[in-house]
């Protein structure tokens, strides 16, 4: 492995043929990442420290105690607002740019999150959780897709998955501050109030970075772009991403009518792989990720253990696993590739949630000391599934749509995230009290095998390929227009690079 660095620059990427590109080979781009990931690590934060912090809101405000629905909504007004968000986000990140966008998340989220901290009654609280949630629903859209374009394709999967470690990241953060706030007076509002900080971080050091290359080259200035891809690809290798963008540039302009959110449903390669995308996305939530991640103490009780302070470390542990499966997901995605990675991630969460209901089933039926298997259970699931369909979704999503249409495109799938994590969050509970917990864990099983079958049927490898070439698979696949054999000489190429 050798990096080369030229001279006034930023360190080039050497793409010669006995180099190799690593994520650390440019700083330059891993900057990017990481400021723009801090965008996944308020998305982690927010979903997270409201477990702990409704304890203690039920204690300052009585009627919050008393009431089941204002609990429920003051959890769920956040998602609300990240489907708005997320729905909106698009159209702001096609019409500004990925920069401002992301700005205008910190923005929204910083002030959300003061107006929580400093709520006198639950409803302004409820307001707050509304706006934080706008500000993480336009930024679960905007970070995949700024970090996406700027990133070489060779390891374009593993930088997008870093935004998925951010979100893991800040989920377990939120833990470790509800943790470490639990004996400071205004408790709930510290834990609520601290999430301004990384906003505010990220919205000065963003002022610093450039936009997207793509979309500057796309929308704005040839120049502006040429001045930052640079400082992304050696000469060669910026040749030929010039002439790409060139292409794509040309076939938009060829395009008469403006792009709208019913061409998504009225081009069929747009529709296909729109299809995918949101698939992906839903599945990522209905196999019952933030049924974990919500509801890891109750599981944890359910299961036996009544200490809430053991519950609330196994949770701790939970989401550490989460994270660090992250990373080996990380490393995995680029070289493994997106659809092997998906597919062995389900066929363990399958086996893990086939575990956990035969724990609950065992205890329903009077077995002692059984606990410990539904711990296993959640262990095991934490382990398959941070690695593929933790990331998977997300980087798929960042890379397969068409230039003009990817930030449309980006943020109705992310809605379809947030509806979806909705679902699951507002359901879980009843539907075990309905069934039992075992036959819940039997039904998201069985989710699991249909998110296997849709992986195979659906999803393309796009491991390594540009942006054009896995445009080019949604054409061939929709249009069958003779080059068929091109095709799969891409989805080969894409499988074993």
């Amino acid at each position: 492995m050798t990096i080369e660095s030229f001279p006034g620059s930023s360190g080039y990427i050497d793409a010669g043929v006995d180099k190799k590109i690593t994520y650390f080979s440019n700083t330059y781009v891993l900057g990017l990442t990481v400021v723009a990931g801090i965008g996944g690590l308020l998305f982690g934060y927010d979903t997270g420290v409201i477990s702990g912090a409704l304890l203690y809101i039920r204690d300052d405000f009585k009627a919050v105690d008393e009431s089941s629905f204002l609990q429920e909504t003051i959890v769920s007004m956040a998602l609300v607002g990240a489907m708005i968000g997320a729905a909106a986000g698009g159209w702001i990140n096609d019409a500004y740019g990925r920069k401002r966008a992301t700005l205008l998340a910190d923005v929204i989220f910083a002030f959300g999150s003061l107006v929580m901290a400093g709520a006198p009654d639950p409803y302004v609280l409820i307001m707050g959780r509304l706006l934080v949630g706008l500000g993480v629903g336009v930024a679960s859209v905007t970070a995949p897709m700024y970090i996406a374009e700027a990133a070489p394709s060779e390891i374009r999967g593993g930088l997008v998955s870093t935004n998925v470690l951010m979100i893991t990241g800040g989920q377990f953060l939120s833990y470790l501050v509800n943790l470490a706030f639990t004996e400071v007076p205004g408790t709930w509002r510290w834990m609520l109030g601290v999430a301004a900080v990384p906003a505010i971080v990220q919205f000065f050091l963003m002022l610093f970075l450039p936009e997207s290359p793509r979309w500057l080259y796309m929308k704005k200035s040839k120049s502006e772009a040429i001045v930052v891809l640079s400082k992304i690809y050696d000469p060669y290798r910026l040749e030929e991403e010039l002439d790409q963008l060139s292409s794509a540039l040309e076939e938009e302009n060829q395009r008469k009518n403006a792009v709208s959110y019913l061409d998504v449903f009225r081009i069929k390669e747009i529709r296909l792989a729109f299809f995918t995308g949101a698939g992906l996305q839903a599945f990522q939530q209905f196999t019952g990720i933030n049924t974990v991640m919500y509801y890891s103490p109750t599981i944890v009780q359910m299961a036996g253990f009544s200490s809430n302070q053991l519950a609330l470390l196994l949770s701790l542990v939970v989401a550490l696993m989460n994270a660090a499966g992250t990373v080996v997901g990380i490393n995995l995605i680029d070289h493994f590739g997106r659809r092997k990675l998906a597919l062995s991630s389900l066929s363990g969460v399958f086996f893990s949630l086939i575990l956990l209901s035969v724990a609950f089933f065992l205890e329903s039926s009077g077995f002692a000391n059984v606990g410990w298997i539904a711990v296993l259970g959640l262990a095991l699931y934490i382990a398959f599934f941070a690695p593929g369909m933790g990331p998977v979704p997300w980087t798929v999503n960042s890379e397969i749509y068409p230039e003009a249409y990817r930030g449309i495109c980006g943020g109705m799938s992310a809605t379809v995230n947030w509806i979806s994590n909705l679902i699951v969050a507002q359901s879980f509970l009843s539907v075990a009290d309905a069934v039992g917990t075992g036959w819940t864990f039997m039904i998201l099983a069985g989710i699991s095998v249909a998110a296997f079958g849709f992986v195979v049927a659906f999803v393309p490898e796009t491991k390594g390929l540009t942006f054009d070439e896995v445009e080019k698979i949604w054409k061939e696949r929709a249009w069958g227009n003779g080059n068929g054999s091109e095709s799969e000489s891409l989805l080969e190429t894409g499988e074993e690079s």
